[in-house]
């Protein structure tokens, strides 16, 4: 959808805090990528721990890698050498984690979009956080940017931290903790209230998602 759900904004706004962010950034458009969960975990990979400028350019020097067949499929990932991924800027674990992920799209341990639909939020999160690499701040920003989730909230992300600091006028970032105890009276439209609290934190632009 693209814009969030006019009762989402009338839930959010029941919390005077929040009913002033939106009024200050207005409409959010928020349509889901629905790639293909491979692309999605990929991405979400390289983004780890890097700005979107950085990522993305190693992110369009990995697709470089495979021509112009668009996104590459797990198994001509599984061919490329080590080496030729490194090339890009691909750190060495970051090698490993999407080669892992690429074995266990072949294994058939990743679900699809279409199996996504029949999985709650903790089933997809438990199967995918056993794969290497996959940590839950990546499973939830697949929940939220690739399959459009309405009540998710990754507490553990900086950019939610530090807009919820700015939002609420506190001397210092909360933590995890405080973040998901505070955040229960958005539920069950938290996914809003973090796309809400990003933009507090203008980190929406720098996250390349």
């Amino acid at each position: 959808m693209p814009n969030l759900t006019k009762r989402a904004i009338e839930h959010l706004r029941a919390d005077p805090v929040m009913a002033r962010l939106i009024e200050q950034v207005g409409p959010i458009r928020h349509r889901p990528n629905r790639l293909p969960p491979f692309q999605s975990l990929v991405h979400a990979v390289i983004h780890q721990q890097l700005s979107g400028k950085a990522a993305g350019t190693i992110l369009g020097r990995f697709l470089a890698i495979f021509g112009k067949t668009g996104f590459p499929d797990p198994k001509l990932v599984l061919k490329t050498s080590t080496e030729t991924l490194r090339a890009v800027g691909l750190s060495r674990p970051k090698v490993a984690y999407i080669l892992e992920i690429a074995q266990k799209i072949e294994d058939g341990l990743v679900p699809s979009l279409e199996e996504c639909a029949s999985l709650t939020d903790a089933e997809i999160v438990e199967r995918l956080t056993s794969i290497k690499g996959v940590g839950q701040w990546t499973v939830e920003m697949f929940l939220i940017f690739n399959l459009g989730r309405p009540d998710v909230f990754p507490v553990n992300d900086l950019g939610i931290r530090r807009g919820f600091q700015i939002s609420h006028g506190k001397r210092k970032m909360p933590e995890p903790d405080q973040l998901a105890r505070h955040g229960k009276r958005w539920a069950p439209f938290r996914t809003a209230a973090a796309l809400y609290l990003w933009r507090a934190a203008d980190s929406p632009g720098d996250s390349g998602w």
